[in-house]
């Protein structure tokens, strides 16, 4: 009986975020370098001072520039105005919503040189520092859900084991006669 109502409650697991969009887009040839990097995942993104975006370029210059700020699903950060034609590549790497690290890297290439110059170490660093302020509708808070949920089966279940053993056996009962 225990082991049907675990069965009969038990959940399919959680996920990783995915990522599936990104500003600029994977692979995209761009004439003119963007503003700022925009990565879009399927499930909201923790915000808990963990989450990076970083753009190397030719060279190995860094470009983003500034903190990452997070709104729900959507990650974003500033860049610099990009230098040399090339390739560029964003890389991430986010706390997802199941709490486990999502990374990965998105190329694309800048088709016409720009007049900026790469970040220097301490731009960088502030690039891949934590990120910003959780907004008030992003806020993780704390232990998921089915966290909770979980151990209240597995007491109903040991507590459903207990009573069963240690009833009364048949038979044992005193006769009120």
């Amino acid at each position: 009986m225990t082991g049907l109502a675990l069965l009969g409650t038990a959940t399919p697991a959680l996920a990783h975020n995915v990522l599936i969009s990104s500003d600029p887009g994977n692979g995209a040839s761009v004439a003119k370098g963007p503003a700022k990097v925009t990565l879009t995942f399927d499930q909201y993104v923790q915000d808990a001072d963990v989450n990076q975006i970083a753009v190397t370029g030719p060279g190995g210059g860094q470009w983003a520039e500034g903190p990452v700020t997070v709104t729900n699903n959507v990650l974003s950060a500033p860049l610099r105005p990009l230098g040399p034609a090339g390739k560029y590549t964003i890389g991430y790497r986010v706390l997802s919503a199941d709490g486990h690290p999502v990374s990965g890297e998105i190329p694309f290439t800048l088709t016409t040189a720009g007049t900026g110059t790469p970040a220097n170490i301490d731009a960088a660093k502030a690039a891949g520092a934590p990120a910003a302020a959780p907004s008030s509708d992003s806020s993780s808070t704390g232990v998921p859900i089915w966290v909770w949920i979980a151990g209240a089966v597995v007491l109903l279940a040991i507590g459903m084991t207990v009573a069963l053993r240690t009833g009364r056996e048949p038979g044992t009962e005193k006769d009120d006669r």
